[in-house]
């Protein structure tokens, strides 16, 4: 077994969990925060785990969505996060909710009180030292400049964005291919490598209204220096440079051709977004638009009536790498093993999603110093599925950071041992079922590993 310390970098929520991981399973940890000694905009507090943004870490139903299976999930892998989410929780109906300020307390504390854990307030600029043996880097959407700039100078400039340009995904088994269709312009590739739905020029002029008296979602003041880039312009902005914008660009009908109807005046196309083909992102449709409004507006696209979106879009600054293509199946970066990622810089979103991947790295990296293999857990259970999108799962040409969904899971049966076709809640408790009969062996190959 390593007898060097373990290092982790950064204190937010998958750095704290990391360390709290590594440390129940004995080994020793050094935990290094930049904060007070460097600020970011977005934190108030020095407190390890501060909630930035929302007090909510989303549903608590565990048999109905996916993020309350991670909470389970999380739970049965001894979480610091969820226990902490759990002691300081305030009413939300069905959501876990917290008191921010109790909630990061409770994970200062404890980290603080546990003897094999030591926290360093500093900056490791750049890359960490070479002699550090093991080091797991959970620095979050805000990883200050030297350090964004060595991991882009390690992995490639083009495998690190500073910024999310987020189009909607679309479950594709709520898609109504009675008006949609496969095909690729000009038929290239196979032929249907896209999903299209048409539009009439009515169709396409109430679009354009709609999009443009849209109520849009304002940059916070630390995101107020977020370049648009012209290649990813939200798609209020392309509408307000001349109606016939959309319909020139990501909306062209050429090459194209309708089998349920006529020529259409314009096209949205939707694109694979996972290895699975459970989703698709919508093409070009990058937005500001508050989250009612996408559905509200995306919802009169013909074939996306009854859309059940995995993701809305958004536009934000967020500093992440391409994890499909410089990660490994155990967070390893690829182009330095000594390194993992952990948190929002692997490319998943939210803060259980975070807490989930360091919660990860930790078993993996604990599971290593003790010279032991701990294999990922599987694909149908929640941890299993957020780690597969971002370190191969999802699509490397169009790669964004994404929360838990049902649509990252293969898909269960459709029928139940009766032959009965198995809808909506029925089929989510599905996923739920599976996933607990599953990650079961999981958590105990994981209590070996670190035992």
């Amino acid at each position: 077994m390593s007898e060097h310390p373990i290092h982790v970098v950064g204190g937010g929520l998958a750095g704290s969990e990391s360390a709290w991981q590594l440390a129940q399973a004995g080994l020793p940890v050094i935990l290094h925060e930049m904060r007070p000694v460097r600020q970011t905009p977005a934190h108030h507090s020095d407190g390890l785990a501060e909630l930035v943004c929302s007090n909510s870490l989303r549903s608590d139903d565990a048999d109905h969505n996916a993020v309350g299976l991670l909470h389970e999930e999380m739970r049965r892998a001894g979480s610091l996060i969820l226990s902490a989410a759990d002691a300081c929780k305030v009413p939300a109906g069905g959501a876990l909710a917290v008191d921010r300020e109790a909630f990061s307390a409770h994970v200062q504390a404890a980290l603080e009180a546990h003897p094999n854990v030591t926290i360093r307030r500093e900056e490791i600029a750049g890359l960490p030292p070479a002699e550090w043996e093991r080091v797991i880097v959970a620095t979050g959407p805000l990883t200050s400049a030297p350090l964004a700039e060595a991991l882009a100078a390690l992995t490639g400039e083009d495998s690190l964005s500073f910024f999310d340009a987020i189009a909607p995904i679309v479950v594709r088994d709520s898609i109504d291919f009675s008006k949609a269709w496969f095909q690729s312009r000009y038929d290239k590739g196979d032929g249907s490598d896209y999903i299209n739905c048409p539009l009439s020029r009515e169709q396409y002029d109430s679009f354009i209204d709609g999009l443009l008296a849209g109520d849009t979602v304002p940059f916070r003041d630390w995101e107020k220096d977020t370049p648009y880039f012209e290649g990813c312009l939200p798609i209020e902005v392309m509408a307000s440079r001349g109606r016939g914008t959309l319909a020139f660009g990501p909306m062209k009908p050429v090459g194209l051709t309708d089998p349920n109807g006529p020529k259409p005046f314009a096209v949205v196309q939707l694109r694979q977004d996972n290895a699975l083909a459970t989703l698709y992102n919508m093409v070009g449709f990058q937005t500001k638009l508050r989250h009612g409004e996408q559905v509200r507006l995306f919802r009169t696209i013909p074939g996306l009536e009854n859309a059940e979106f995995a993701r809305l879009g958004g536009l934000h600054r967020n500093t992440f790498v391409n994890g499909p293509r410089v990660l490994t199946r155990d967070l390893t970066l690829k182009a330095e093993p000594r390194l993992r990622l952990a948190g929002q810089i692997t490319g998943c979103e939210g803060y259980v999603e975070s807490a989930a991947i360091g919660l990860l790295a930790g078993c993996f990296t604990a599971a290593e110093a003790r010279g032991r293999d701990l294999p990922p857990p599987p694909l149908t259970s929640a941890l299993g599925a957020l780690l597969a999108h971002v370190t191969g799962g999802a699509l490397a040409e169009t790669f964004q950071p994404m929360n838990v969904t049902f649509g990252l899971f293969p898909p269960p049966p459709e029928r139940d041992e009766s032959g009965r076709r198995v809808k909506g809640r029925e089929r989510k408790k599905l996923y739920s079922i599976r996933a607990r009969n599953d990650i079961a062996p999981w958590l105990d190959t994981l209590r070996s590993s670190l035992a």
